[in-house]
């Protein structure tokens, strides 16, 4: 099979692209893809998470790859990364420049993550924009959705009506993720019968159905 990139984006901070990037990666590598992680955030949290978990051991049992690299040099390190992986998953910068442009041009499929609240709903609208014109997928998911409360219907309603292709998978705001994050591993890996790992998986497989 072709190698397939998954570019994870969103203009507003604070969507968690991060996580989800962590977590998916685990989760494909999981069923024996050979998965590549990709960190052009000026932030390198992805990179950092990645550092811990091979100085911990734990990159050994589902081993992922990193490339921490400037944004400017995504395509050239994604024609590499290419030739020896079946998935590269992108974790982009927060904001619609020429990084974010870079990372959503180079995917198959844009993952848009979003809380559940107006102002993620809004700051959304330039990302599918980038897609569009890149003539790439795009695919929103609800993140750190709260236990309880009539704003996830509410939000759901409004990306219907915004006619935003909206994820059947919503992830929780669990503790599960931050606590794992620390130690440089995933949920599916610390706690794999939770219910965020539960999500993960689900939200791995609607990916991979249209990757």
């Amino acid at each position: 099979m072709a190698a397939k990139v998954l570019t994870i984006a969103q203009q507003k901070g604070g969507a968690g692209k991060t996580t989800l990037a962590a977590q998916l990666g685990v989760a494909f590598a999981m069923t024996g893809k050979r998965v590549a992680l990709m960190d052009i955030d000026p932030q390198a949290s992805l990179a950092d998470w990645h550092r811990v978990r091979s100085e911990t051991g734990a990159n050994g049992s589902h081993p992922l790859e990193m490339a921490d690299v400037a944004g400017w040099r995504a395509s050239t390190e994604v024609a590499r990364l290419k030739r020896n992986y079946d998935l590269i998953i992108i974790d982009s910068p927060p904001h619609a420049e020429t990084e974010a442009k870079i990372a959503v041009r180079a995917a198959d499929l844009v993952l848009v993550p979003i809380q559940p609240s107006p102002m993620d709903v809004w700051a959304t609208r330039p990302t599918m924009d980038l897609a569009a014109t890149a003539k790439v997928p795009a695919l929103v998911v609800l993140n750190r959705v709260p236990p309880r409360g009539k704003i996830v219907d509410l939000m759901r309603a409004r990306l219907v009506e915004e006619e935003l292709p909206l994820a059947r998978t919503t992830i929780g705001n669990r503790v599960a993720f931050a606590a794992t994050m620390l130690e440089g591993r995933s949920v599916l890996e610390a706690v794999p019968g939770s219910p965020a790992a539960v999500e993960i998986r689900e939200l791995a497989r609607e990916i991979e159905a249209l990757l």
